[in-house]
């Protein structure tokens, strides 16, 4: 157990159904690193930077990135910061950092490792050859269950999905400007390739993967 926020350290891992230890990192909003930034600055300042530094984020960075994109805003209700028609969430996000892959989970505000041993360079490569992606000390993969929002609106529920992708990843990528971070949006790959490096459940596709991290000057 990595704690971010200095409580339930100590605690036993709880075993996942595999009876392997289940590694979780608790992401509270109120760790979060908090710029002055305006948002008015913020949009103005956004730019896609493909070169990053060796720094790496700072778990209160990866926090705000991660909660900025689907956290939680409204316990009573589920709402999350991302708008979502009929408040569905199709979305998954998951943080990709030095080959570990971890899911986020906006509900209890978490990061659980599901796979340490991800071939980042291979995934650069599922990318057309993007081999930026592989640089960047942070990538986060937006993917969707469609379902989730399909069975409520049918046919029209794909465009739901994709309109709330572009608000999640808007949000990231604007909290990243705010912290002094650079990041692109990648739509560019293949598919099937994406899935089966980093190992997605059948029911859910890529959508987006953001590369975040400080640039390089």
């Amino acid at each position: 157990m990595v704690c971010l926020t200095g409580t339930g350290c100590g605690e036993k891992e709880p075993k996942s159904s595999s009876g392997k230890l289940s590694t979780k990192k608790k992401v509270q909003p109120e760790t979060m690193e908090k710029s002055a930034m305006s948002l008015d600055e913020a949009l103005a300042k956004r730019r896609s930077v493909r070169s990053y530094s060796d720094e790496p984020l700072t778990n209160k960075e990866i926090s705000g990135l991660l909660w900025a994109a689907q956290g939680e805003t409204n316990k009573l209700h589920g709402f999350r910061t991302s708008p979502s028609a009929g408040a569905t969430y199709p979305l998954k996000i998951y943080l990709l950092s030095k080959g570990v892959l971890s899911l986020y989970n906006p509900e209890s505000n978490s990061l659980e490792v599901v796979r340490e041993d991800v071939d980042t360079a291979r995934l650069a490569r599922d990318c057309l050859s993007q081999m930026f992606i592989a640089g960047a000390p942070a990538v986060f993969v937006l993917t969707a269950v469609y379902g989730r929002t399909g069975g409520r609106y049918g046919a029209r529920g794909e465009r739901y999905v994709h309109m709330e992708a572009g608000h999640a990843a808007q949000n990231l990528l604007l909290k990243a400007t705010a912290l002094g971070l650079g990041g692109v949006p990648v739509g560019a790959f293949d598919d099937d390739a994406v899935s089966r490096t980093l190992t997605l459940g059948a029911t859910e596709k890529p959508l987006y993967i953001i590369p975040v991290g400080h640039e390089r000057k």
